[in-house]
């Protein structure tokens, strides 16, 4: 009798999900869109209520879409943002007092930058495993910023979660975490299976590790653990299934997409798995830990098990090309023709794109680094920056500065891939994932400007595959990661980069890089003459 797999995945917009077979075939999904405030570039906020509910409507349209018996589904597994949900007694919001139902601090929010900058200035021994810098996107910032900006909300919180350790709690009521969610995020040592007490109580955070972590997790489990009695009855209800069905230990969702692709052509180790989405992230396997400043981890058992990972990526990719767009005068009358064909303005413009676009593109430079740069700097004050635009109001110079954004992001790619290499870190391939990289010149971009093959996976949504691989195990579908991973997934088309092109590219890479040094040495003579001036006038 055939067995099913759900993956769930809850993205920066929407929550979806997917239903599998054994073989990692597709067969329904569904979606529900996810409602953010976002008021200004720095705070972003949810609300949990709102995401499990978008999460189970999205589970019965995928059930029903594949025309399944749900008593036939053998394992559930979850993927989310790595987004900090506060759970309390009543709902408690983290931001606006008479909006608690917005209970979630997004992981894209910049609120904690202060917090991390003073964490980071301690030089605390955990942040080797950071990178050397720990990012206001992760969770110990988030809450040091709760504690000191709403006590009453860090004090009455009841349990603080990553959102996939949030869902899997809602479909299990076990509180367990997974070693993913909380290594990546939470500076849980996953290779010593321990907190660092000294680490919280150095940074303002004390109260946790008295309380024995209790509020942040006491159990850790690998990714696919099956969790509590599996599906209750409430979750069960909600969804459209069965009561018990196992429920894995979750991933953050980048890993997921790592999960759901990295090992189609073998070794893992070879791979680079490239989620390309609003954000975009860069996860790298490796048999022994590599230490490379900038990139984060590296993390032991946190997405492949027994091996070590690190975390790469642009902290906006999909997000930085859609605001580029924006600034372009030409913005609203293409989106209106993509609009009148049914497509994305980046796909509409993909789709327009001449062969030689590059060529066209060849003095127009993008390094768009809108909210700041995750990796190799984990500078969250960088800046996007635009050269060699001119006046042009059309079309054709709406689609040459997006050709320009997509390869400002490969030229970021390839400059997270040689970083890596030089720190014990080599990969010989990208696997690309996530939404914002479907069309196949974004792929063919990517190879050419990082000069390597780009592996696109058979599975539409290997987000979802990565996720239903979790359930295939918690299921007993699969004994485990290691086995599910080459078992389920498989590579449709890889894009080889063009060798005609290289120089052009090796070129417009040294413009990058030259940008992009000259823009944070400019910041730092800036901020050196604005401390001047501040030190004069209060002299």
């Amino acid at each position: 009798m055939d067995r099913y797999l759900i993956g769930i995945d809850v993205g920066t917009g929407s929550a979806r999900a997917g239903v599998f077979d054994a073989t990692g075939a597709a067969l329904g999904t569904g979606k529900c869109d996810i409602a953010m405030h976002r008021p200004d570039g720095v705070i972003a906020e949810q609300s949990s209520a709102q995401v499990w509910d978008a999460v189970c409507a999205a589970t019965r349209a995928a059930v029903a879409q594949a025309g399944i018996d749900p008593a036939r589904v053998a394992g559930i597994g979850f993927d989310a943002t790595c987004s900090l949900v506060v759970v309390g007694d009543t709902p408690l919001g983290v931001g606006d007092p008479a909006h608690p139902d917005r209970d979630i601090i997004v992981w894209m929010d910049h609120r904690a930058v202060d917090q991390a900058a003073r964490i980071n200035a301690g030089g605390h021994d955990v942040l080797r495993y950071v990178g050397g810098r720990i990012s206001p996107e992760m969770e110990t910032p988030k809450l040091l910023w709760l504690r000191e900006n709403r006590p009453q909300v860090f004090d009455a919180a009841r349990h603080f979660f990553d959102l996939t350790d949030f869902l899997t709690w809602k479909a299990t009521d076990s509180t367990a975490r997974s070693t993913c969610t909380v290594t990546c995020k939470w500076t849980y040592l996953a290779h010593e299976g321990r907190w660092d007490g000294d680490y919280f109580r150095a940074i303002g955070l004390g109260v946790l590790a008295d309380e024995g972590f209790a509020r942040i997790g006491t159990q850790v489990v690998p990714p696919a653990t099956p969790l509590g009695a599996g599906l209750t009855a409430d979750a069960a209800r909600a969804m459209g299934l069965r009561p018990g069905i196992a429920v894995g230990a979750g991933l953050i969702d980048a890993h997921a997409g790592g999960v759901g692709t990295v090992a189609a052509m073998g070794d893992p180790v070879d791979t680079v798995g490239y989620v390309f989405g609003t954000s975009s992230c860069t996860m790298t396997t490796t048999r022994n830990p590599a230490f490379v400043p900038g990139v984060w981890g590296p993390y032991f058992s946190a997405m492949v098990p027994g091996m070590w990972l690190n975390e790469g990526g642009q902290s906006v990719a999909g997000a930085a090309i859609d605001h580029l767009l924006r600034l372009h005068p030409a913005h609203d009358q293409a989106t209106d023709a993509a609009r009148a064909q049914g497509r994305s303005l980046p796909e509409w413009l993909a789709d327009q794109a001449a062969p030689d676009a590059v060529r066209q593109a060849a003095h127009l430079h993008v390094v768009p680094e809108f909210l700041g740069n995750r990796a190799p700097f984990a500078d969250p004050h960088a800046r996007a920056i635009v050269s060699g635009q001119g006046m042009d109001t059309d079309l054709a110079s709406l689609i040459s500065l997006y050709v320009a954004g997509v390869c400002g992001l490969g030229y970021g790619l390839r400059q997270i891939i040689a970083t890596q290499a030089a720190h014990g870190a080599p990969v010989a391939r990208i696997a690309i994932s996530g939404g914002a990289g479907r069309h196949p010149l974004i792929r063919k971009l990517l190879a050419d400007a990082t000069g390597l093959p780009v592996d696109a996976a058979a599975a539409d949504e290997p987000v979802l595959l990565g996720a239903a691989m979790l359930g295939a195990v918690a299921g007993g579908v699969f004994p485990d990661l290691a086995s599910a991973m080459p078992a389920m997934s498989r590579v449709q088309t890889t894009h080889h980069p063009d060798p005609d092109s290289q120089r052009l590219h090796a070129a417009r890479h040294r413009a990058f890089l030259t940008l992009q040094a000259t823009a944070r040495d400019l910041r730092g003579d800036i901020d050196a003459a604005l401390r001047g001036d501040h030190d004069a006038l209060h002299g």
